[in-house]
């Protein structure tokens, strides 16, 4: 090898050598496998996830017998009409006229089924000022949003024509198409937009449009690749649109920062004077290196989110660890190769407002040099305030109530529908979200499953868990019966959760449980919310030992230090219940919720948690193992530890703080979405990277390693057998003269 550098070890260092040696052979190798992966991906189609792989429990057990069955539920509607002072009456002529004239109007349109008259069906309120005119959408329920238009239209013309009631329409199209139109716009503006802040950020951040284009079209490519990928893997494991906007987040969030820490390391070695062959060979062995370990690191968080059992957490899991093997991938390989290619032409489109950063090269940034002269100065001090400070955050955290948010707590009164959502709920407490009761026997007419079924119509009242009106629908030919039974407690989900208990372990046992070679499960809305609950809650601990025990073998395997591994899972455990402190606090307890939009939600979307935890810590590894990574490349070459600490931590500050200011913006833009559920997703993502990359990486790590001293690379004798996953530098980072024996080759 040239130059008299010692042989180097490590696929990111042998990786890199090997792209910058064949360059166009690797930009060609992988603008392929992302045009092959797209077309397979295109020529195999997706396969997103069924209602009945959607959770487990009776929820999973009633939707298996609606498939088996080949039964296709309807999208179904519901009109409400409702008397807009005390005097008018349901049985009144004038309201009499605008519930026919609402049957006659959607009737007309043929885009309907089984349109029943409240009068028939009972569906008039306690009071008797509301009624409920219901019906079904004709055709596929998961396209029903697509053709209730003219329905819609129906119905508000008759509104017009019937100024003392008031008609409103609610349902599964009509809620489809209302939340496609207000949101789906919002998204697709969220995700384009995420793009150019990237881009925007690392324009300030290098002063050149070359260098700054680099990153974003690398974690494009990797996406598009994935993209691909995922319909292919869907064929084994299904995916859904969330797993694809997850993907999407995590793609551009680690695409953009593996190469944004490759790229600055490149451009530091040449502007301390290094040639363009060297640099790469150093950033290769070093960035190169902490991109392997955070990336590997990264993927087997995400694994965690495969030993849920939840599909969609599956598909998500599955979804965002390969879009991080793709970055990495792409960051070890064609980066070097472009970066061979370009070389100063990296420099071009500069800035001229930016020319003084053009020779920085990510070097010191005097803010992190004056913290740190503080922090090691007072390591006590600064261990015990930070992780006060921290353990303050988290504190709201142990108080965290989780729950399927209602339309309400959703969306707020930003539509209209979601008023009208709770006018039905205040008239016919759960019969906007009734549980439903799927019945399958031998002989559904038989004569004792007959009786069972009118037996649990009436319990299910009597025993105060529903008011009516109970509803029974036979499919004769499939021998499976629909019962739809209005739950007490409507949108408030402790009291309908406890109705949903009443009719599960007494009702349904004491009548339709005691006819042999019937099965009952129980579904709808509130079970669907009480089973995912159930499922997640029981995968908390497999997931959590799951991805703290490889991270810390991760940490142990790739830095050789017991110390460093415990060190690392505490500090991310310490940010992860920062995160969860800020989301109990705002979006729980409202405390400045009126600067995010929260006000009013009172609880965090179940699946959030997990998902934070899994996302976090993964995402967290990227900056630990960068700036740990160079302040033992620094210990190794010479320094005292604490000269190691920062120089590791001040030459590594404009990175990470590109890096975290990157991922900051970009999951904030989610964090001004409407729905309460992105929204809180967005600020817990932000929240936590922001704590990350300024006092856990910028005040407590250094603290912390401060007082450990040389033990920071303390690892037992028994350990020693374990494999050596350190990786050697060239022989440009050798030690300093007298620290290491000359030209002996350099861990890190």
């Amino acid at each position: 090898m040239g130059n008299g550098e010692s042989r180097v070890r490590g696929v990111a260092a042998r990786a890199g050598g090997w792209s910058a040696r064949h360059r166009w052979a690797a930009v060609g190798i992988w603008v392929l496998f992302v045009v092959l992966a797209m077309g397979l991906g295109s020529a195999a189609g997706r396969v997103d996830v069924k209602d009945s792989d959607q959770l487990k429990g009776e929820t999973h057990t009633a939707a298996k017998i609606v498939e088996d069955a080949g039964i296709d539920e309807p999208a179904g509607e519901t009109v409400l009409v409702q008397a807009k002072d005390d005097g008018l009456r349901a049985t009144d002529e004038e309201f009499r006229a605008a519930v026919t004239a609402v049957m006659r109007a959607v009737e007309r349109t043929g885009e309907v089924t089984d349109v029943t008259s409240p009068y028939e069906t009972r569906t008039i309120s306690k009071d008797g000022r509301s009624a409920l005119v219901q019906f079904d959408m004709r055709g596929d329920a998961d396209t029903a949003g697509e053709r209730v238009e003219p329905v819609l239209k129906a119905v508000e013309d008759v509104r017009e024509d019937h100024g003392a009631v008031r008609i409103e329409e609610i349902g599964g199209a009509s809620m489809m198409k209302t939340f496609d139109d207000a949101f789906g716009d919002d998204f697709r503006k969220a995700e384009y937009s995420a793009v150019p802040v990237a881009l925007g950020i690392l324009l300030i951040a290098f002063g050149a449009l070359v260098a700054a284009l680099l990153p974003v079209l690398l974690a494009i490519t990797a996406i598009m690749a994935t993209m691909g990928l995922m319909g292919v893997v869907s064929h084994v494991m299904p995916m859904s649109d969330t797993a694809n906007s997850v993907m999407l987040l995590v793609g551009l969030a680690v695409g953009v920062d593996y190469c944004l820490f490759y790229l600055r390391r490149e451009r530091e070695e040449r502007a301390a004077g290094r040639d363009a062959q060297t640099a790469l060979r150093i950033a290769a062995a070093t960035s190169g290196r902490a991109i392997v370990v955070s990336g590997v690191t990264v993927c087997v968080a995400m694994a965690g989110m495969l030993f849920t059992g939840l599909a969609e957490f599956e598909a998500m899991g599955l979804a965002s660890l390969m879009v991080v093997a793709v970055a990495m991938v792409g960051s070890v390989t064609v980066l070097p190769a472009l970066l061979s290619l370009l070389g100063e032409r990296v420099e071009k489109g500069r800035l001229p407002f930016l020319r003084r950063r053009r020779t920085s090269g990510g070097g010191d940034s005097r803010f992190w040099t004056a913290v740190l002269r503080r922090v090691l100065a007072r390591p006590v001090v600064s261990v015990v305030v930070a992780t006060g400070a921290l353990l303050a955050v988290a504190a709201p955290a142990l108080g965290m109530k989780t729950q399927n948010l209602t339309l309400d707590q959703e969306f707020g009164d930003s539509l209209p529908i979601v008023q009208t959502y709770n006018r039905v709920n205040e008239a016919f407490p759960g019969g906007s979200e009734p549980a439903e009761v799927v019945v399958k026997a031998r002989d559904i007419n038989a004569p004792e499953v007959k009786a069972a079924l009118a037996d649990f119509r009436e319990r299910a009242i009597s025993s105060g868990a529903s008011r009516g009106p109970v509803e029974i629908r036979l499919h004769d030919a499939q021998n499976v019966a629909f019962v739809y039974v209005p739950l007490v407690g409507g949108s408030d989900q402790d009291e309908a959760g406890a109705s949903l208990e009443k009719l599960r372990d007494e009702v349904r046992p004491a009548t339709l449980g005691k006819v042999d070679g019937v099965e009952a499960p129980v579904t709808g809305q509130v079970a669907g919310s009480h089973d995912f609950n159930d499922q997640l809650v029981g995968s908390v601990v497999p997931v959590f030992v799951f991805v703290v025990v490889f991270a810390f073998l991760l940490m142990l395997l790739s830095f050789r230090s017991l110390t460093i591994a415990v060190t690392s899972i505490v500090l991310n455990l310490l940010s992860v219940g920062a995160a969860y402190g800020i989301l109990v606090a705002v979006f729980q307890h409202g405390w400045g919720a009126s600067l995010v939009g929260a006000e009013g939600v009172g609880a965090i979307i179940t699946w959030l948690p997990l998902f934070l935890f899994v996302i976090l810590f993964g995402l967290s590894m990227d900056y630990h193992v960068f700036v740990v990574s160079r302040i033992r490349e620094a210990r190794l070459r010479g320094r005292t530890t604490n000269d190691a600490i920062r120089h590791g931590v001040v030459t590594t500050a404009g990175v990470v703080t590109s890096a975290a200011v990157i991922m900051v913006a970009v999951f904030a833009i989610f964090g001004t979405l409407s729905m309460q559920s992105m929204k809180q997703m967005g600020v817990g993502l932000a929240a936590a990277v922001l704590i990350d990359a300024t006092i856990i990486r910028g005040v407590l790590l250094p603290a912390v390693m401060a007082l450990l001293g040389e033990r920071n690379w303390y690892l037992p004798k028994w350990l020693h057998r374990l494999p050596d996953l350190t990786h050697d530098e060239s022989a440009e980072a050798v030690a300093a003269p007298g620290a290491r024996g000359e030209g002996e080759p350099l861990k890190v």
